[in-house]
């Protein structure tokens, strides 16, 4: 028997047991801090702010809110604007989330997990987060649409796409989860891997090329969240079902 052979452990966390529940110690702690750093990101930011020369802090708040702002507004128009906040929290809190994985917190590189992992890594925070806006995006739609044309929509054009507007509706926050904690999930296996069939001396090295990689797809994960976020709201708001307009007022 080999006792040395090295072995990929997926999805383990340190777990605390909490009233019957069972939760990841670690992803929590990274959740938390995930929100910290983006609630003091905004205060400064808030403190800081100024008509007059920018600060650095400034300028990047404002070109996110720009890019939020011309893509909420070019997919929905004036009533756009009602969702830059939330899109902007989504882009920025997933990027901090992504990115927390960047840094290098395992105690023993190569040898033990990270005790600071990307929180988006694990299924339950895409999950909650995605299950969030999914519902958001179904009441924006009645209040947009009333009862009756939120209903009557999952029957246009015909009404023979009544199974297909469903199964959409469905996959729509599978989607949102999968896309992002797939791609975050498959950063820390990728090290994983490296960990397990590389010597340990070249370990390190592994990481510090894969690990730049990896933040550009945090950022590109974070930005592919809070698009189809903003896209889903535009749809569900959107009155082109100009037919359910015209039965209204008959």
């Amino acid at each position: 028997m080999l006792y040395g052979v090295k072995t990929i452990e997926v999805g383990v966390h340190p777990l605390i047991h909490v009233l019957g529940l069972t939760i990841d110690g670690d992803i929590v702690l990274s959740t938390l801090l995930t929100a910290l750093i983006f609630v003091f990101f905004a205060l400064r930011m808030t403190s800081k702010a100024t008509d007059g020369v920018p600060s650095k802090v400034q300028v990047v708040w404002e070109m996110i809110v720009g890019m939020v702002t011309d893509l909420a507004t070019s997919a929905m128009g004036e009533r756009g604007k009602r969702f830059v906040p939330l899109g902007v929290t989504l882009f920025l809190f997933i990027l901090i989330a992504n990115w927390l994985g960047f840094l290098p917190t395992a105690m023993h590189p190569g040898q033990s997990g990270e005790i600071l992992p990307a929180p988006t890594s694990d299924i339950n925070l895409p999950l909650a987060m995605a299950a969030l806006v999914i519902v958001w995006v179904h009441v924006e739609s009645i209040r947009a649409r009333r009862v009756s044309g939120y209903l009557k929509h999952y029957s246009q054009p015909y009404a023979a796409m009544l199974p297909i507007n469903i199964i959409e509706e469905i996959t729509k926050p599978i989607t949102l989860t999968f896309r992002l904690f797939g791609n975050l999930f498959s950063g820390g296996l990728m090290i994983a891997v490296m960990t397990t069939l590389l010597p340990i001396y070249i370990v390190p090295f592994g990481e510090i090329i894969w690990k730049p990689f990896d933040a550009v797809i945090g950022l590109i994960q974070a930005y592919i969240f809070m698009l189809l976020a903003v896209l889903y709201f535009g749809m569900a708001t959107s009155h082109d079902e100009s037919h359910d307009a015209v039965t209204a007022s008959h």
